[in-house]
């Protein structure tokens, strides 16, 4: 059963949801009610051409900071230097440039003004973060999410040159801000560095604990 959301700022039990784990539509893209959806372990998920779709998956795609793999070749990468990490520093610009990069598996984005207008009141609240990464004084590369405890619900990163996304995803496990990092959609790259799936009760039981 899909739950049809109005102006009260609840949301379902995620154990509800749908098999592909759609839980509920409409309702808003208010601060409030975003804090309250991540910190329930929902989150919203659509394009300009449907209502307002929010998920609690099944499954999730997860890090575990201390599970992470730095190859040799990414190690060295990051031992030259040749990067500058901020946090925080242009979350604007790092939500922009997500929402246009080209992603061949994918057609046209699902970071729709609204959403973007939304994360970016988010992040003036504290609640959404970004990692930048800048090379020769250009943004090249970053990731934006949001904290909810100690986790990190990563939305989106870019890239426009290589490695970079893997510069901001270790820059983010070697915070030792967070037990976890929610990676949402599965890539072979994330996989490639540590990342796995656990099940909605694992991952509640890490948001709740």
């Amino acid at each position: 059963m899909i739950f049809r959301l109005n102006e009260d700022l609840i949301f379902p039990p995620v154990e509800l949801a749908e098999p592909d784990g759609l839980l509920a539509i409409e309702g808003d893209l208010s601060v409030a009610r975003l804090k309250l959806a991540y910190q329930s372990g929902i989150f919203p998920w659509y394009s300009d051409d449907t209502p307002i779709l929010w998920y609690a998956p099944h499954e999730r795609f997860v890090l575990y900071p201390d599970e992470l793999r730095v190859s040799k070749s990414m190690q060295k990468i990051l031992n030259q230097g040749v990067f500058k990490v901020t946090i925080n520093a242009a979350f604007a610009d790092v939500i922009n440039a997500c929402s246009q990069i080209d992603r061949p598996d994918q057609d046209g984005t699902w970071i729709t003004d609204d959403m973007k207008a939304a994360y970016i009141d988010l992040h003036s609240a504290g609640i959404a973060q970004s990692v930048e990464v800048w090379q020769n004084d250009e943004l090249v590369g970053g990731a934006y999410g949001v904290e909810v405890g100690n986790i990190f619900c990563g939305e989106s990163m870019f890239s426009k040159v290589s490695n970079v996304s893997k510069v901001a995803l270790i820059t983010l496990c070697k915070s030792e801000k967070y037990k976890l990092i929610d990676c949402q959609v599965y890539t072979e790259h994330l996989q490639s560095m540590g990342a796995r799936m656990i099940s909605r009760e694992e991952y509640m039981e890490i948001l709740n604990g």
